[in-house]
């Protein structure tokens, strides 16, 4: 993918086209799975542990593949402290949306998860002027906002998933704020510019540390080999960290950031689906019309 824009060249899109969106699709698909993986997998591999190991594995592979393309680890321009800040955000990130996952469902985990685009949407005009938002825009992030609210409220009362649900759905939250923190850093610093492969790379071997001393702080133990705690572990490491993560650093930098996040809402859908289907997690009407508010507001931000 970088080969046809090289390292340092800045060749942004101003519009999604078909492949982006087809991308996007897939990535949204791959991550909506992902959430009810790690759940599924929580009585074989603790969910911090989970993290860890997917981020040390998926480095090993992503710098396997960067040497067989010649792409330094370090470019020498300067990237390497906003690589470490963005690093120490994503692992952050998933310290909260794995443990989170001790507390709610995947279901509700993967539809809080998505204030990421709110927060690109907001910040993004502070970093490019092309990407300020026009009244339409702003309508539907507030819609989305509402939304968002009132599907949250849901946790403070019912149990489905535990006396402490709500706190799995504020880590959830807190997760989302990550992401989008993370997008925000990425297209502000010179990781907007550097090769996709580096950003990444950045990410995951930075975020590896943090995610596995999070572990050993709460008590994880290391696990033992079993077929589903192997299975999904490659899964989570060589398919979502490694193949859709490197994905989606490359449309960062060359669509629009506030665009590209606000696609994937289809994430959500594929979150509920997936957890419905494999996990008989209940969907509430109040979920599915937060989820459809979301899905309005979103669609808003990313008109023409």
């Amino acid at each position: 993918m970088s080969a046809a824009n090289p390292p340092g060249s800045d060749a942004r899109r101003p519009r999604l086209d078909a492949a982006a969106v087809g991308l996007i699709v897939g990535c949204c698909a791959l991550w909506g799975l992902n959430q009810v993986v790690v759940k599924a997998t929580i009585p074989y591999v603790a969910p911090l542990m989970q993290g860890g190991l997917r981020s040390v594995i998926a480095a090993l592979l992503l710098l396997a593949f960067m040497r067989s393309r010649s792409i330094p680890v370090l470019g020498g321009d300067g990237s390497g402290r906003a690589g470490t800040a963005a690093g120490l955000l994503f692992g952050l990130e998933f310290c909260c949306i794995n443990f989170g996952l001790h507390f709610t469902t995947a279901s509700r985990m993967v539809v809080f998860v998505y204030l990421a685009p709110f927060v690109v949407a907001i910040g993004m005009p502070f970093i490019s002027r092309s990407e300020r938002l026009v009244r339409s825009q702003v309508v539907g992030l507030v819609a989305a906002f509402g939304a968002l609210a009132f599907a949250f409220q849901e946790g403070l009362t019912a149990t489905g998933a535990g006396p402490q649900q709500w706190l799995g759905d504020a880590l959830a939250l807190a997760g989302g704020l990550l992401w989008g923190a993370t997008t925000l850093l990425v297209r502000a610093t010179r990781l907007s510019t550097a090769a996709p492969e580096r950003t990444l790379f950045f990410q995951l071997a930075v975020s590896a540390p943090v995610l596995l001393a999070a572990a050993a702080l709460a008590g994880e133990e290391l696990p033992t080999a079993s077929i589903e705690g192997i299975s999904s572990i490659a899964f989570q490491s060589v398919v979502v960290a490694f193949a859709s993560y490197l994905t989606w650093f490359w449309l960062l930098r060359h669509y629009p950031a506030t665009r590209v996040s606000a696609f994937t809402f289809l994430t959500p859908v594929a979150g509920l689906l997936f957890g419905a289907l494999l996990l008989g997690e209940p969907i509430t009407a109040s979920l599915l019309l937060g989820l459809a508010g979301i899905a309005l507001g979103i669609q808003l931000v990313n008109r023409r």
